[in-house]
């Protein structure tokens, strides 16, 4: 934890990380905008917002044997090209089309920010400290996330979505140019083993996804990180004024609340699963202790059970993070050689589950008519809480009773 690798190493890529974060979420204060300007419904509001997550997850295993075979710095540093394009192209969209393809460049671009920097933190930091480590690195996208709340809604006092995203355009090719120029190279210890062949990197992503150890915790922490990402990243600012009854203001600092205790949240989960470690208790036993809670606080969403609903959100902010701490337990589980391959497989299927359920719960909401046009029903936010609900109890009873058993008889 030197001056210098917190300079060289953390701080660049936490700014990636905290622009993914931002852009993963701004669409929760736009999407009223989006509404006004282009009269999507909540399905298409969904369908735009989820893009970023369809090309960011299948970037995700060939991202690992990139960041395996050329190192996070120039992994990372030409895919935010492609954010800045994408952040330009949504800013000039005058259809939900190019809106849609600005977000699919975004979420192509951002891929890289965090798996880069869990490689280049893997290569450089202690083992030890690669829980603590990497919820550092999650509490700089809960920043990121914050300020794509109230900051963002204040931004928009002053010029419009588009001037917003052409701001964000140049402080991805700046971030780009960062992680070139100040990322040092991939370290290579004395006498290590040659490069390994394609065919050798494809057949570690084999191993990965049929590992025991990867099969039976990644289920449930995929489900409750897809789930956060898709609520607070989109859903929970709707959710606010139709069933909260907050206005456009109110509902921008509730989310601002929210990822507050998102950040507040990695940083106290991520500490205590290092001091933890150090006693014999394992990383995913404090993971499933938070995730136990956040399954809790989804049910008093669903029921809508606080007179003040800010608090709800604050707590699905602060227990829903603690799926991420799977990235350091697994990646404690296989050689440091296959580190990309396995944070890169893990992000994947996060990321495809935050695209189903972003969608997924926008699809469900329009089965149901609204009070009023651009408002949406108050059952329908809860049929469709309720199945991702249901999604995560089935991945938590995997993890405690059935996929146990299974690897338990499995030869």
């Amino acid at each position: 934890m030197s001056p210098v690798l917190i300079l060289r190493v953390f701080i660049p890529f936490a700014l990636g990380f905290y622009l993914s974060y931002l852009f993963r979420s701004i669409n929760g204060v736009i999407s009223p905008d989006l509404v006004r300007d282009l009269g999507v419904n909540a399905a298409g509001l969904g369908l735009i917002t989820s893009a970023y997550f369809v090309t960011f997850a299948a970037v995700q295993l060939p991202l690992g044997i990139l960041l395996d075979r050329y190192g996070p710095r120039r992994t990372e540093a030409v895919l935010m090209l492609f954010a800045a394009a994408g952040a330009a192209v949504f800013a000039m969209a005058e259809t939900v089309t190019m809106l849609i393809v600005g977000r699919a460049l975004i979420g192509f671009g951002v891929s890289a920010c965090l798996m880069a920097a869990f490689k280049a933190f893997n290569d450089r930091f202690p083992r030890a400290r690669l829980p603590f480590v990497n919820s550092l690195m999650f509490a700089t996208g809960g920043v990121g996330g914050m300020s794509a709340t109230a900051p963002v809604e204040a931004a928009l006092q002053f010029t419009d979505w588009r001037g917003v995203f052409f701001f964000l355009a140049a402080a991805s090719l700046l971030v780009a140019l960062l992680v070139f120029f100040v990322v040092p190279d991939q370290k290579k210890e004395p006498g290590a083993a040659a490069p390994e062949s394609l065919g050798q990197q494809i057949r570690g992503v084999i191993h990965i996804f049929t590992s025991p150890a990867f099969l039976r915790i990644a289920p449930l922490s995929v489900l409750t990180q897809g789930s956060t990402i898709a609520t607070l990243g989109l859903w929970a600012g709707p959710w606010m004024r139709d069933v909260g009854g907050f206005d456009r203001a109110e509902a921008a600092t509730g989310l601002l609340s929210g990822f507050a205790a998102l950040t507040v949240g990695y940083l106290i989960f991520g500490s205590l699963a290092e001091r933890l470690s150090r006693r014999g208790w394992k990383v995913e036993t404090v993971a499933i202790f938070g995730m136990s809670a956040y399954m809790i606080t989804e049910v008093a969403v669903i029921f809508n059970l606080s007179p003040w609903p800010m608090l709800l959100w604050i707590g699905v902010g602060f227990f829903g993070q603690t799926g991420g701490l799977c990235y350091a337990s697994l990646s404690q589980a296989f050689p440091p050689a296959l580190s990309g391959r396995v944070n890169t497989a893990v992000n994947l299927l996060v990321f495809v589950s935050a695209f189903a359920v972003q969608l997924g719960v926008g699809a469900v909401i329009d089965l149901w008519p609204g009070p009023a046009e651009g408002v949406f029903a108050a059952a329908g936010y809860q049929a469709a809480f309720g199945i991702v609900l249901s999604a995560q109890l089935v991945g938590l009873a995997w993890f405690l009773g059935f996929g146990r058993l299974w690897f338990r008889s499995a030869p």
